[in-house]
């Protein structure tokens, strides 16, 4: 946001800089991100001096040129190629000297240079006032007075406006300084504290008056809820033109075009007081009823813009009667505003809900100062006093006479907040005492009226404007920042406070995942909430988006894999094609009971599973290696889990991983076909959790037991089994034939073929023995591997292999 430091100092009388003024309005917490320097001429025409024309002949080798010779107040003459028609011997002119440099009204610039124009030197140049930035007109060279020296240089003879304009970083809480008049109130309260005696200057309204009384155009507020407060009042006679140079200064110093004195005046006063204002032509309102209401959905209705909108049913709309003439606190439209044929004018001061006005702005894609202002929320209590301000200042640059008394429609008026302070609460939160007298005093200079005292508290009404204050931590932070958060000492001891946190806790749960998976070579990702429906087909539950941006950003997703699917492609396409991803976020379902999310953990891999040297072999990422990440996790989380095959669309092959009878998530290798949007050469393989699942299931007492003083054996078995048998059923039973020796059991050959029976597998396994308590002797060891090998050959048929 721009604010004007000449237009500022018509509030506050002070001497201070703007630098100073910034450092204040940062410490008051309205952030002054930089500050620009404005020239009303672009360049305040330095290097352009008067000159002299002695003499001016024609060009030789032109018949449109004149070559002239021109005083400008130096040793010597210089000689100028001048195009213009108008120049003639004799007159004194502006001329921009060598090294000058001009700007267009585009912005762009040019430097003179000394040059030769068909063959005659040029030092220079005569400009029209076009070029100089002080007019429109380009029909030939400016003219000057006779008494003007030559050489006096031009930013003498024009005046030249300056300002320095703030570039506010302003929070949207803070409202009530969107405005001139807001930040000089916060000023004067820091002023306030540095024992400046500045008053707040308000422009004056004790001069308005109804003039003539020719009828009031009726208002009819149909929805009070979305217009709580609606004024309006009657200008005719008015002459639209443009507006007074002083005015079209201060808005084009804040980045406003100038379109004519009677927008300008709205626009004025929007900047200036915060509260937003639309002027419609009077002599269009037909009906005589200006009505404030919401149409039917679909009704077409042509903005200022020129661009047919269809409306919807919760869009607030000003009507003539009922042909809509503008999206209240949004956008005009293109058949009710002021044109140069206008003579009269029905001027518009409103409070809009500031729900209302951020809805209709989003759905239509429009965003204007006035629905900047009232998506924030504005001060209810300056509609009135706003609508007067500005109809005295319509007629003071368009003439007219007030027709009407103002129609003020406020059936429910605003009280100010009530909040009750306690001295000791200031104390505690702030960490430091401030002495009462100066809290009082701040809170008086910041307009919030002191109700009653006691010994130990304030009872405070908070005006209407500040919005944003409604606890008394608000008010705390209102006195801290102007008392000044510099001026709070800094004590010697440092506190923390220690959380108390739920056993299952998700922001740990998820920490102790990433933590694992980084340590595994993963990236965590996090991608857009927001979705197209053509992401996920088959999904007849998705989230809408009532305001969508895009048909591209419509939905809520139904899942992570689309997205992480996006990010591998994005990586891929950029010559990155080993890749591991994880992310954590939710994923959105319309129910029965209403719209749920679920927290959620993405996984997926592509590409080598290392990189090839001379020791290590290439390996591709596969099935099996995200299922070892993935079991990795869940030991980790001291979790068990079974897999069974799953049917999943996403899927080539899957599985489901489930705790009981509850499901946790999917693991598998990528469908890519089922991805039309997607373009991967590659295979890839992706998992999902349920996070809350997980938390549910979580242990979190972790046993730690020492390590054994007795050393651990190692035997062999090589059995022959059918195809069958699994290397599960072998474990299972092995655990369950010796509980108390058997540490281990490992699989580190399977084979098939030459040697072994058809229907038949051979497995090498590794077994290892430990006592506790004492060191095991081979007649112990030679027993324990006789019986697991009996219970192979009684349970599966099993025969040992020499």
């Amino acid at each position: 946001m721009h604010i004007s430091f000449n237009w500022l100092r018509d509030f506050i009388k002070t001497d201070l800089s703007a630098s100073e003024i910034s450092d204040i309005l940062t410490d008051l917490g309205l952030e002054v991100e930089g500050i620009d320097h404005y020239q009303s001429i672009p360049g305040g025409l330095e290097g352009v001096v008067i000159g002299k024309v002695l003499t001016c002949e024609k060009h030789p080798n032109a018949d449109k040129l004149n070559v002239t010779q021109v005083d400008i107040g130096e040793a010597e003459h210089v000689q100028i190629v001048c195009g213009a028609p108008n120049v003639a011997a004799g007159q004194t002119v502006p001329v921009a000297t060598i090294g000058t440099t001009l700007y267009a009204e585009n912005g762009e610039s040019f430097i003179i240079k000394k040059s030769k124009i068909r063959g005659e030197l040029s030092q220079g140049m005569i400009c029209a006032e076009d070029e100089l930035g002080l007019g429109q007109s380009h029909d030939g060279i400016m003219v000057l007075e006779n008494h003007h020296k030559a050489g006096k240089p031009c930013k003498e003879v024009f005046e030249i406006v300056t300002d320095e304009i703030f570039e506010i970083g302003l929070t949207p809480n803070r409202s009530d300084a969107m405005s001139h008049y807001g930040m000089a109130r916060d000023l004067r309260a820091a002023l306030s504290q540095r024992e400046d005696t500045t008053t707040l200057i308000t422009p004056s309204i004790s001069s308005f008056h109804t003039d003539n009384y020719k009828g009031a155009i009726k208002i009819d507020v149909r929805d009070a809820d979305a217009a709580p407060r609606y004024c309006g009042l009657r200008i005719t006679g008015v002459e639209v033109k443009p507006s007074p140079e002083h005015i079209q200064h201060r808005l084009k110093a804040i980045g406003l075009k100038p379109i004519n004195n009677i927008v300008d005046a709205t626009n004025y006063v929007l900047h200036e007081m915060g509260q937003p204002l639309h002027a419609f032509d009077g002599g269009k309102i037909s009906s005589g009823v200006v009505r404030v209401q919401k149409l039917k959905e679909g009704t077409p209705f042509v903005t200022l813009d020129g661009v047919e909108r269809k409306l919807s049913s919760e869009d607030l709309v000003i009507c003539n009667g009922d042909t809509p003439m503008c999206l209240a606190g949004v956008f005009g439209g293109l058949d009710s505003g002021v044109t140069e044929q206008t003579t009269e004018i029905f001027l518009e001061s409103a409070y809009f809900d500031p729900v209302s006005i951020r809805k209709t702005a989003k759905r239509h894609g429009l965003s204007t100062d006035a629905s900047f202002r009232y998506e924030r929320g504005i001060d209810i209590e300056l509609v009135k006093y706003s609508l007067r301000r500005a109809a005295i200042l319509i007629q003071e640059v368009a003439g007219g006479a007030v027709s009407s008394e103002i129609i003020d429609e406020y059936p429910n008026k605003q009280e100010p907040h009530q909040v009750l302070l306690k001295y000791d609460y200031i104390n505690a939160l702030i960490g430091h005492e401030i002495p009462r007298e100066k809290i009082k005093k701040i809170i008086q200079d910041l307009d919030i009226k002191i109700a009653h005292v006691t010994e130990t508290s304030v009872g405070l009404e908070v005006p209407t404007y500040r919005a944003d204050v409604r606890s008394p931590a608000d008010i705390v932070e209102e006195v801290l920042r102007v008392y000044g958060y510099n001026n709070i000492p800094t004590g010697n001891k440092l506190n923390s406070s220690i959380p108390n946190l739920a056993k299952n806790n998700t922001n740990q749960l998820e920490t102790r995942i990433a933590q694992q998976l980084v340590a595994q070579g993963f990236y965590e990702i996090y991608n857009n909430s927001l979705t197209s429906p053509k992401h996920d087909s088959n999904a007849t539950n998705m989230v809408e988006i009532l305001n969508p941006l895009s048909s591209e950003l419509s939905v809520m997703r139904t899942n992570l894999i689309y997205g992480m699917l996006e990010s591998v492609q994005f990586n891929i396409n950029r010559q990155q094609q080993d890749l591991r991803f994880f992310e954590f976020g939710n994923q959105y379902h319309r129910t029965a009971e209403g719209n749920a999310q679920e927290a959620t953990l993405g996984m997926v891999v592509t590409g080598k599973q290392l990189q090839s040297n001379w020791a290590v072999s290439e390996q591709k990422s596969d099935f099996f290696f995200l299922k070892g990440i993935v079991n990795g996790l869940l030991d980790r989380l001291g979790l068990t889990v079974k897999e069974t095959p799953g049917d999943h669309p996403f899927f080539k092959e899957s599985v489901t991983l489930s705790i009981g009878k509850t499901n946790i998530g999917t693991y598998g290798w990528i469908d890519l076909k089922g991805f039309k949007d997607i373009s991967i050469d590659q295979d890839v393989f992706a998992c999902t959790l349920a996070v809350d699942a997980l938390s549910q299931f979580l242990k979190q007492k972790i046993k730690v037991k020492g390590l054994s003083k007795f050393p651990s054996v190692h035997r062999d078995l090589a059995l022959l089994v059918d195809k069958s048998t699994s290397f599960k059923e072998l474990y299972q039973i092995a655990q369950k034939t010796e509980r108390h020796l058997l540490e281990d059991i490992g699989l580190f050959d399977v084979f098939t073929g030459k040697g072994v029976p058809d229907g038949k597998k051979s497995y090498a396994l590794n077994f290892t023995l430990r006592d506790k308590e004492k060191t095991l002797t081979d007649k112990q060891i030679d027993k324990t591997m006789q019986k697991i090998a009996d219970q192979y050959h009684k349970q599966l048929g099993a025969e040992l292999r020499q």
